[in-house]
């Protein structure tokens, strides 16, 4: 068997054994592709991370870096393949494998970055603007900076620490020492140098700018960020002062991303535009304010409503911007991602009984607005009076009577709440149930024949029962009142474009309560990144459900005041309940998210069942 390079590199310097490398092989050929022979040689204790590190400097070049990325596991070795074969286009001629790597989104940079530090062996530079010597920059320019793709950072022991994308290029290296002169060269991530020469290149324009322009790069500024998170579909954006400059991150599809670093100095101008908009305090940066505002995009005529949160830190106010896209048409209850089974019980055991108390619970961001909305236009003819309170409201819906909080004028939620039911209202939706006042009101609404729909933030559907019994309301009346609790989540969506066939690792198995054995009709897929997607595997979410019913059982154990663990058992046994984690489980099966999603999103409060059941239990499986 011939052994690959980075095995005889390991061997030669003692680190292994023969009979330990065999012994390695051995393993990894049972485990197929799913395992790289480091992560096996690390999982049998031969081999760690300081002593990898260690043989690789030893030998520097030892290894071509396509190959140590496959030996790491960094890579596969199709993606090695297909990375070589761009490289070889003419449009891609002079080009670095690793520049196609990240180009292409076959490898995160940082992970290359690391890669490259330990097999040429230089150290990493993770720039920080704000800490680079001032008196080394005044001797280059930006223009200097990007052409050799390097910036100067300190003095450290007698020389210049210069950080170049490329460690190897000769002719960035000779015209670093000519201007510095004795120079030690580090390795810095590509967008870690570029936001480090754009904050070098805007604070020399800062310096002589007069406060009019400032105010137009404010201006400009805003616009743009919100437009582009405006085109990516972006729920939140982040600006947020840190030790070394302005970092912008775009929450999409429910994680949050880097978009782009601006220098410090933008903090006080965009705040101070941001305030304007707001109609907020504009000299106040000693606490905390918020506000929001109608943006409208020129180019298409669309509007957006932004709502914007000032909070102080040590480094300066970090903003975060929410942005709620005006839609014309809100999603039916059969477009929310609901299973078959689970949505025909919640529409015929909850929307369609008369009275009661419907909670809709999960943490922010998990789209029980989106659910609650669906809801009222499931319930909304001209046979029910509809009427909400909403803080403030997110959607204008016809036929329906909607209030906007407002406490500036004292149109509070208890002023709201006393009034509603004079309003003769069939049913009553309460944006959000906050605390005792508010759950009593719901309580005392459907005691009195109302039907009411909340949401409430709580982690799972039992959660919810118990958090009202944690409000001192008493058991006999949630009980009586509360017809089911419905908790939800959003999990990315595998790309459809890029999705492939994939088998969970017995790790994530583990992770998820389930055996090799429970698979059977499972088809799990996950994305492998294309330009659809953003290269990240995911494009738009999908909702998982948790619906509670409560039926005679699950009410006498909630009069009886018995624990959460011993509500769950009974419920799955008695009414059909089918949990967060079996229904997220369920979709992984259909190939519409990735066990990644499960672990990350889901709370794991029991054991699954095995999928097949799972599957006939949410309806996607007949028989």
């Amino acid at each position: 068997m011939s052994l690959s390079p980075l095995a005889k590199l390991l061997c030669e310097q003692g680190i292994l054994s023969q009979e330990q490398l065999r012994y390695a092989l051995r393993v990894q050929e049972k485990l197929g592709e799913s395992r790289s022979l480091v992560q096996v040689l690390k999982e049998l204790g031969y081999l760690n991370d300081e002593t990898l590190r260690q043989a690789l400097r030893a030998k520097p070049h030892a290894l071509p870096l396509g190959e140590l990325l496959v030996e790491l596991g960094a890579l596969k070795r199709r993606e090695l393949e297909a990375a070589l074969k761009l490289q070889a286009e003419p449009e891609n001629a002079g080009k670095r494998l690793g520049e196609i790597l990240v180009e292409r989104h076959f490898l995160p940079e940082a992970k290359l970055v690391q890669v490259l530090a330990d097999q040429l062996g230089f150290p990493i530079e993770d720039l920080e603007f704000a800490k680079l010597d001032r008196s080394l920059l005044r001797k280059v320019t930006p223009e200097w900076c990007q052409k050799h793709r390097a910036i100067p950072v300190r003095i450290q022991d007698g020389k210049v620490i210069v950080a170049f994308q490329d460690p190897l290029n000769q002719a960035g290296r000779l015209e670093a020492a000519q201007v510095f002169g004795d120079i030690a060269p580090a390795i810095v991530a590509r967008r870690a140098l570029e936001a480090a020469i754009a904050a070098f290149e805007a604070s020399l324009k800062l310096v002589n700018k007069p406060s009019v322009e400032d105010e137009a790069t404010a201006v400009r500024l805003v616009n743009e960020l919100i437009l582009k998170a405006l085109e990516a579909n972006v729920s939140d954006i982040h600006i947020e002062p840190m030790r070394q400059g302005l970092r912008v991150r775009f929450r999409q599809d429910g994680v949050l991303h880097v978009h782009r670093d601006l220098p410090l100095e933008l903090l006080t101008p965009i705040s101070a535009r941001l305030k304007v908009l707001c109609k907020a305090d504009i000299t106040e940066r000693r606490r905390h304010q918020g506000g929001g505002f109608v943006f409208e995009d020129q180019r298409s005529g669309n509007t957006c409503d932004v709502r914007v949160s000032f909070f102080v830190t040590v480094f300066g106010e970090k903003i975060v911007l929410r942005l709620l896209a005006r839609k014309a048409e809100l999603l039916d209850i059969r477009d929310i991602g609901m299973a078959p089974k689970i949505l025909e019980r919640f529409q015929e055991e909850a929307l369609d009984i008369p009275s009661g108390v419907i909670l809709i619970t999960g943490p922010t961001g998990s789209g029980k607005t989106t659910t609650l909305y669906a809801c009222v236009q499931y319930l909304n003819n001209p046979e029910h009076s509809i009427i909400t309170a909403e803080d403030p409201v997110e959607y204008v819906i016809d036929g329906i009577g909607q209030c906007s909080i407002n406490p500036r004028i004292n149109l509070t939620f208890e002023e709201t709440l006393k009034h509603m039911v004079r309003q003769d209202p069939d049913v009553i939706i309460l944006g959000e149930v906050r605390d005792r006042f508010s759950a009593e009101t719901a309580i005392q609404a459907a005691l009195t024949g109302h039907k009411v729909l909340t949401t409430f933030h709580t982690e799972d559907s039992i959660g919810g029962l118990l958090r009202l019994m944690n409000m001192e309301i008493e058991t006999f009346l949630i009980s009586s009142t509360v017809v089911s609790v419905l908790a939800q989540r959003l999990l990315r969506r595998v790309c459809p474009h890029c999705a492939e066939s994939y088998r969970p690792t017995p790790h994530e198995l583990g992770r998820m309560g389930l055996k090799s054995s429970d698979l059977a009709g499972a088809e799990f897929r996950q994305g492998q990144g294309c330009s659809q997607c953003h290269y990240s595997g995911y494009r738009g979410r999908i909702g998982v459900h948790e619906l509670l019913v409560l039926n005679e059982p699950v009410k006498e154990a909630i009069l009886a005041k018995k624990t959460s663990s011993e509500i769950r058992r009974i419920s799955v046994e008695t009414s059909g309940l089918i949990t967060l984690l079996e229904d997220g489980i369920a979709k992984a099966a259909q190939g519409l998210t990735t066990p990644h999603e499960i672990l990350r999103c889901l709370p794991r409060l029991g054991k699954p069942r095995p999928v097949k059941e799972i599957l006939r239990l949410v309806g996607t499986l007949e028989g």
